[in-house]
């Protein structure tokens, strides 16, 4: 399958999406009632070369944890603190998650869904303006096979504290877990949606997955086009049908 965005709960769905499509320079858009689509100007989705970010409409959204965060990339230490400074100028606010004297800023969007604005490195220097999506794991090589599998991803590097996975056709942002001694089990403000490649079959990828380890997740959905399931560490995921 192939791995096409994130997706963000938020209480005001029309004022995160707006903030991340001014954070990233991408267009701004609604499929429906309650969910803002951010996605660069002129794509055409799905396309490994960007994940796109859905923002939906949740009563509640501070009573789910944070256990995945998107990462901003920069080129440069001058772009790195001029990124920071306009995002103050959208809204987000320094954050202090414990990080301690770190090379990146950490930093939350106006309704507090912490990121991070990296230092430049050379690995993310092609990503586009989202350089990875992290997530806490207590065991990323386990994460990694199953990620892995379950996407056209290629795992670049897997070892008892990190794992780094991405598009095969080498493009676009990278997906990474992290080693973290104690992982929210609880629901999450973020999660990733897989869609189905053209001729494939949405009920028979979710039952591929399940084999692999996945399990049926219920986080209000109801009867909806897509199928809720979490990785082996509870790491929640939709499967969505082909628009």
């Amino acid at each position: 399958m192939q791995l096409v965005q994130v997706n963000f709960k938020a209480r005001d769905h029309e004022r995160i999406g707006r903030f991340w499509a001014d954070a990233l320079g991408w267009g701004l858009s609604s499929e429906g009632p309650g969910v803002s689509n951010v996605e660069p100007l002129g794509f055409d989705w799905p396309d490994p070369s960007a994940l796109c970010v859905d923002v939906v409409a949740v009563p509640d959204p501070e009573a789910v944890a944070y256990r995945a965060h998107l990462d901003l990339a920069s080129e440069s230490a001058e772009h790195q603190a001029e990124l920071v400074a306009r995002l103050k100028t959208l809204g987000a606010r320094e954050a202090d998650i414990g990080q301690g004297d770190v090379p990146w800023t950490v930093m939350a969007d106006p309704e507090g869904n912490v990121f991070c604005v990296l230092e430049p490195r050379d690995v993310y220097r092609d990503t586009g303006p989202v350089a990875t999506v992290v997530v806490d794991c207590a065991d990323p090589r386990a994460m990694a096979a199953f990620w892995g599998a379950a996407t056209d991803w290629t795992v670049h590097e897997a070892d008892d504290e990190h794992a780094r996975l991405r598009s095969a056709r080498g493009v676009g942002p990278y997906l990474e877990f992290l080693r973290t001694p104690d992982p929210r089990a609880d629901r999450h403000r973020l999660h990733l949606d897989l869609l189905p490649y053209p001729g494939g079959d949405q009920a028979a990828e979710a039952d591929r997955l399940r084999s692999l380890g996945a399990r049926d997740a219920d986080v209000g959905q109801g009867d909806a086009p897509w199928l809720c399931l979490a990785d082996p560490e509870g790491n929640e995921f939709c499967i969505l049908g082909r628009r």
